[in-house]
C-alpha cells in the first residue's frame, strides 16, 4: 500500500530544520509517535532501476526544500544507510549500490519544507533484475494550491517517451484512463490525479494535486487555537481520569432525561485530545458530540466506554427516541468488552475503532429504530438485535448478528451476503462514491486543523484502514468559528469574506438567509447546532459550484413558513461535479417538536453530483405542548432531488404531509432509505395524491426519469389518528429498464391502517401483526 500513501507525510513534533540525523528523527521516519501533519500533495517519490545492481531513488518536494534526506534499508551486508541526497532542477536523487534480483530495499525521506523538517511513510521497491525501470512520477505544472481563478496544468515525466494517464474525479488512474495529450482545464476545485506508463518499464507511482479554486483567498485570518466557548469540552490525557469524569456526568446529567432534554436548548461537545485515557465512561445524552481530536481514531484511546441506552424510566426499555447524538474519530476499548450505541435516527457512529464488539440495541432488548455506521472497525461482532433498520457503510466488521426489517450494507467486510428478505440483508460489495466527513483535529504543534478527506470511487472499508486517510487539511485561521452572539449578518460576513464556518454547540436564530457561494467553503459543525430561520426566510443556499462540504447541522424550522430549509445549487443547475461534488453529511431537519415549525421543503439538491450521506427529515410526531399537529408542524417534503446523478447513502426521512421524497433527476442511486408516513392524517379524503390513488407515495421518481437505482427500501405507516386511512403504494416510480428497485418492503405498525401496494401495483397489502410486505426486486 506504499503507493496509496505516498502523498501522506509525518510532522515532527516541535521539530526543527537540523542536519543531524538522531535517533527521535529515525523513529519518527519509521512512522511511530509521528502524527500526520498536512497530507496534501506536498511530494512525489519513484525509483529508476538503472542496472540489476543499481537503483536511482527520485524525490521531488512540491515547496523547495534546503535538504533532502533518504534512509533505507535491505542492501546486503550494510546496515540502515542515511543519505543527504544530490538536487537537480529541484529533483533529489540518490544511487543505491550492491544490489542483486530479489533484494527489497525499504527506504523512507526526511526532508525541510519552509523551516521545519517532514518524515514520509516507508515504501518498498523489490529489484527485479535484468535492468527493468520505474517510469519517473508525473509532475504537474501549476502545483497543486488554492488559486482564485481556475488553472491550465500541464502535466510530464522525466522519462522519456512515457504515455500518461490521469483522472479529474478523484480516483485512481489505470492504463485504460484517458491519456493525457495537451495542457487539461481545471476551472472549479478538483483532484487530478496521474501516472506514467512505458513498455518494457515498471508503471509508475500514482501523483496526485489538489486545486482549490476562488475559496479562501479573502478570509481575514482566524486563530489556529480559538476560543470554543462554554459549551465545548476539551480533555487533555494530563487531566485525572475524576476530573474528565465528573464533567462527563454532569453534561450526561442535563442532557439525558428523554421528557425534559429532546426538545431543550443545551448542546455540548467532548473533544478528547490525543493520548491514552483511562476508566473514562462516556454516557451520550441528547444534542451531545463526542470526538477525538486524532487525525486518525487511534491517535485517542478510551479504555472505557462511550455509550448509548435506554438510560430514562420513562423509555420503558425502549430506544425508539435516542436521536440527536454523536461520536467520532475515537479508539474505544470496552470495559466488558462490548460498546453499546442503542440508537434511533439522527446519532451518527463513524470514524470509529471498536476493539471489541459493537451492541446497537439496549440491554433491555427493547426496540431500537434504525441508525448509521460508517468508516469504522469493529474487531468483534456487530449486533443489531432489536434494532428495526440499519445501514453500514465502508467499515470493517468481525461479523455481524441480526435483523430485524432492513439491514443493509455497502463497501464493508465482514458483512452478510444479501439473503433478502430472509434474514433481511443487503449488501453491495463496494459504495460507488463517498467521502469522509470533514473533521477537527490537533496537529503535532497544538494548533487546530481541519481534516479534508478525499473522494473515493467503489470503496470498500474504512478509509484509514492502511494508515492515515487520504486528504488535505486546512488550518483553523481560515475558520469563521461561529458561537454565541453571533447573527445571520456576522456570519454571512465571514462566508462572503471567503472563510469556512465552524458552528459550535448552540442554537442560532436566523433573520437572513445564509449563502454559500464560493467553492470549496467547509461548514462543520459539533455539539448540533442548531439553525433556526425566522420571519419565514429560507434557512441556507448553497450556489452551484464545486465541493462544498456540509456536516453536523439541524436545521429547525420556525415558526412562520419557509419554502425550504437547505437548497443545493440554483433552480435548473446542469454543471458537472463529478470531480468535485457537494456533501451535505449529519445534516438533519425538524418540522415540530421544540416549537411549532413549519417549511414547504426541508431539503432541495438541484447540483449533480451531489452526495447525500445520512440525512434524517423528520416532521415531528411528538414533542413540547403546541407544537405538533396536521395544521401546526405543516411541512409537505422532506426531499426533492432534481439534479441529475445525485447519491443517497442513508436517507431517513419521516412523516411530511405529501410526498416525502420526490426524485426528479436523472442517474439517481439511493442505497438505504428509511421511512414512516405521517401518523396525524385526519381523513382520506384530505390525503389523496393529485393522480387520484390513496394517499402519497413516500418515494416518487418522476414519470420523465429513465435512470435510476435503489437499494434497502423501507416505508410503513401508522395511521394513528384515524386507521381507515390508506396509501396506494409506498414506492411510485415509472415503468422502464433503466428504474430498478431491489430489497424493498412495507409495513403496518400495530395494523394501524394499510398500504395496498409496496411499489406501483406490485406487492400485497399490509397484514395485520406489524408483518412485512418484501418486494426482492422491480420490475
Amino acid at each position: 500500500m506504499a503507493r496509496t500513501l505516498e502523498k501522506i507525510r509525518r510532522r515532527r513534533r516541535g521539530a526543527v530544520a537540523t542536519l543531524a540525523l538522531t535517533a527521535s528523527t529515525l523513529l519518527l521516519g519509521a512512522g511511530l509517535n509521528a502524527p500526520a501533519a498536512l497530507a496534501a500533495d506536498d511530494y512525489t517519490q519513484s525509483v529508476t532501476q538503472l542496472s540489476s545492481t543499481q537503483l536511482q531513488l527520485n524525490f521531488t518536494p512540491t515547496t523547495p526544500a534546503v535538504y533532502v534526506d533518504v534512509h533505507y534499508t535491505g542492501v546486503p551486508g550494510a546496515g540502515q544507510q542515511n543519505v543527504r541526497m544530490t538536487n537537480a532542477s529541484g529533483t533529489w536523487h540518490s544511487t543505491v549500490n550492491g544490489l542483486s534480483s530479489g533484494n527489497t530495499l525499504d527506504y523512507w525521506f526526511t526532508y525541510e519544507k519552509s523551516g521545519p523538517q517532514y518524515d514520509t511513510p516507508h515504501f518498498t521497491f523489490t529489484v527485479g533484475g535484468g535492468g527493468t525501470t520505474t517510469v519517473a512520477a508525473p509532475t504537474f505544472s501549476p502545483p497543486g494550491g488554492t488559486y482564485s481563478a481556475g488553472q491550465t496544468v500541464t502535466i510530464s515525466s522525466a522519462t522519456s517517451g512515457a504515455t500518461i494517464r490521469y483522472t479529474v474525479d478523484g480516483s485512481t488512474p489505470t492504463a485504460s484512463s484517458p491519456q493525457y495529450t495537451a495542457p487539461i482545464s481545471v476551472p472549479g476545485s478538483r483532484t487530478v490525479n496521474a501516472i506514467a506508463l512505458k513498455s518494457g518499464s515498471t508503471t509508475s507511482a500514482v501523483s496526485s494535486a489538489t486545486y482549490t479554486i476562488g475559496t479562501q483567498a479573502g478570509c481575514p485570518t482566524q486563530s489556529d487555537t480559538p476560543n470554543f466557548g462554554s459549551n465545548v469540552r476539551i480533555f487533555d490525557p494530563s487531566m485525572s481520569a475524576a476530573t474528565i469524569q465528573a464533567q462527563l456526568d454532569t453534561d450526561f446529567n442535563n442532557q439525558k432525561d428523554t421528557l425534559t432534554a429532546q426538545f431543550a436548548d443545551r448542546r455540548v461537545a467532548h473533544l478528547f485530545k490525543p493520548g491514552t485515557y483511562n476508566n473514562v465512561h462516556d454516557n451520550v445524552g441528547f444534542y451531545t458530540s463526542v470526538a477525538g481530536l486524532g487525525q486518525n481514531p487511534g491517535d485517542v484511546l478510551i479504555n472505557g466506554d462511550v455509550t448509548v441506552d435506554a438510560f430514562n424510566a420513562s423509555d420503558n426499555g425502549v430506544a425508539l427516541q435516542n436521536f440527536w447524538r454523536s461520536a467520532e474519530n475515537l479508539a474505544v476499548n470496552p470495559s466488558g468488552g462490548q460498546e453499546r450505541w442503542a440508537v434511533a435516527q439522527a446519532a451518527p457512529f463513524r470514524r470509529m475503532d471498536v476493539r471489541g464488539g459493537l451492541q446497537l440495541y439496549p440491554a433491555s432488548y427493547g426496540y431500537a429504530s434504525g441508525g448509521y455506521i460508517a468508516d469504522t472497525k469493529v474487531a468483534g461482532q456487530a449486533a443489531s438485535i432489536s434494532q428495526q433498520q440499519w445501514y453500514t457503510r465502508d467499515s470493517q466488521l468481525g461479523s455481524w448478528n441480526g435483523g430485524v426489517w432492513n439491514m443493509v450494507f455497502s463497501g464493508t467486510s465482514g458483512a452478510p451476503a444479501t439473503t433478502f428478505p430472509n434474514p433481511p440483508e443487503t449488501t453491495l460489495a463496494t459504495t460507488p462514491v463517498s467521502r469522509d466527513v470533514p473533521y477537527l483535529y490537533v496537529d503535532g504543534t497544538g494548533k487546530y486543523r481541519v481534516f479534508l478527506p478525499s473522494l473515493r470511487t467503489n470503496a470498500s472499508g474504512p478509509s484509514w484502514a492502511n494508515g492515515s486517510t487520504p486528504g488535505t487539511s486546512a488550518p483553523m485561521s481560515q475558520f469563521y468559528v461561529v458561537k454565541a452572539g453571533d447573527t445571520a449578518s456576522s456570519i454571512n460576513n465571514a462566508l462572503a469574506a471567503g472563510c469556512n464556518l465552524f458552528f459550535t454547540p448552540g442554537v442560532y436564530h436566523l433573520n437572513q438567509t445564509l449563502n454559500v457561494t464560493k467553492a470549496g467553503t467547509t461548514i462543520l459543525g459539533i455539539g448540533y447546532p442548531t439553525l433556526v430561520p425566522d420571519n419565514g426566510v429560507n434557512a441556507m443556499q448553497v450556489s452551484d459550484v464545486d465541493g462544498v462540504r456540509l456536516k453536523g447541522l439541524l436545521f429547525d424550522a420556525g415558526t412562520t413558513n419557509s419554502q425550504a430549509l437547505l437548497t443545493v445549487g440554483q433552480s435548473g443547475s446542469t454543471a458537472s461535479h463529478a470531480a468535485n461534488p457537494t456533501t451535505v453529511q449529519d445534516v438533519f431537519f425538524r418540522i415540530g417538536g421544540a416549537i411549532a415549525g413549519k417549511a414547504t421543503n426541508s431539503l432541495i439538491v438541484n447540483s449533480a453530483n451531489t452526495i447525500i450521506d445520512h440525512i434524517w427529515a423528520w416532521r415531528a410526531d411528538h414533542g413540547n405542548a403546541g407544537t405538533v399537529g396536521w395544521n401546526t408542524n405543516t411541512a409537505e417534503t422532506g426531499l426533492v432531488v432534481n439534479g441529475a446523478n445525485v447519491l443517497a447513502t442513508g436517507l431517513f426521512v419521516e412523516h411530511y404531509q405529501k410526498y416525502q421524497v420526490i426524485w426528479n433527476g436523472q442517474g439517481g442511486k439511493t442505497i438505504f432509505f428509511q421511512n414512516e408516513m405521517p401518523y396525524d392524517v385526519p381523513n382520506q379524503a384530505s390525503w389523496n395524491a393529485p393522480s387520484g390513488v390513496a394517499g402519497y407515495a413516500a418515494y416518487k421518481v418522476a414519470a420523465g426519469v429513465t435512470s435510476h437505482e435503489a437499494w434497502g427500501l423501507g416505508s410503513y405507516c401508522f395511521f394513528d389518528t384515524n386507521p381507515a386511512v390508506s396509501s396506494y403504494h409506498a414506492f411510485e416510480v415509472p415503468n422502464n429498464s433503466g428504474v430498478k428497485f431491489h430489497s424493498l418492503l412495507t409495513v403496518s405498525l400495530n395494523y394501524r391502517g394499510t398500504i395496498t401496494h409496496v411499489i406501483n401495483d406490485t406487492g400485497g397489502v399490509t397484514p395485520t401483526g406489524t408483518v412485512p410486505v418484501n418486494v426482492v426486486s422491480y420490475p
